[in-house]
């Protein structure tokens, strides 16, 4: 597996300029191709203020930097700006994608969507793996030393492989067990990350893995973000959990920690 195709969002947030960064370093070390996918959130297609560029002004700008990045980095890249610009129409042009480069959701920020929820749409209804960036900070180690978060599961195995292409580059890869202590899932988690293991060999991947003691207070979501700070690890790679409610979409309590409190780039995948 190689990715041949990326999938950057773009908007009109201020964490944009560092998210296309990140893709196009990505498109120059796998020499793929870049799709610049432009969904702007509902804030920022509000009425402009006085003096303010408007919509089509806003989208004329963003277009004009991401080809002009595109140049210079001397990648060829391809604009899209669908209508309507909403979570299935981005959905659909998502699974035409080898991976996806998406940011976390910033509160702070008045050019992004209030609700946040289009990262976690796309992450469960893509069917494509996902870098989500963090919203603060600078990443010029990304993925050369990189942390699995391991539990046994269908999705950790997923996003294992689809990370494939990055672990084989990275200078160091670790497996951190990340189920719970002394139930049966975490028996089943600490054998199978011998296979996992075994099985990343195979692909020339040289992976140690590590088991960390629960700490009484500390949510497993949160001793796997220090443990990465530790190794100092570029990216994490972890399985996406959410099931559905009416009228709203639930996260796994790792999932969710991730999302909101990551330091560093995460691949997820569902």
């Amino acid at each position: 597996m190689c990715y041949k195709t990326l999938l950057v969002h773009l908007d009109d947030s201020q964490r944009c300029v560092v998210r296309l960064a990140l893709a196009l370093e990505l498109a120059e070390r796998f020499d793929a191709h870049l799709v610049g996918l432009y969904l702007p959130m509902p804030r920022a297609r509000t009425a402009a203020a006085d003096g303010a560029p408007g919509p089509d002004e806003l989208r004329e700008i963003a277009q004009t930097q991401f080809l002009d990045a595109g140049a210079r980095a001397q990648r060829i890249v391809e604009w899209r700006a669908p209508q309507p610009g909403d979570s299935p129409s981005a959905t659909l042009h998502a699974r035409h994608a080898d991976l996806l480069v998406l940011g976390q959701h910033d509160h702070e920020d008045p050019a992004v969507e209030p609700g946040g929820d289009f990262v976690t749409d796309l992450l469960m209804t893509a069917a494509r793996p996902a870098i989500v960036v963090p919203y603060a900070g600078a990443f010029p180690e990304f993925a050369q030393n990189v942390l699995i978060a391991w539990d046994g599961s269908r999705e950790a195995a997923r996003a294992a492989s689809d990370a494939l292409p990055l672990l084989r580059r990275a200078n160091s890869v670790s497996i951190e067990v990340v189920a719970p202590r002394g139930g049966a899932k975490r028996a089943r988690a600490e054998e199978q990350v011998v296979d996992a293991s075994a099985w990343l060999d195979l692909h020339g991947v040289s992976a140690s893995f590590h088991e960390s003691a629960p700490v009484a207070g500390v949510e497993t979501g949160t001793a796997l973000l220090s443990h990465a700070s530790d190794l100092h690890a570029g990216l994490i790679v972890a399985g996406a959990y959410a099931h559905s409610r009416i009228h709203e979409r639930v996260l796994g309590g790792v999932t969710r920690t991730l999302l909101e409190a990551m330091t560093v780039p995460v691949l997820m995948s569902h």
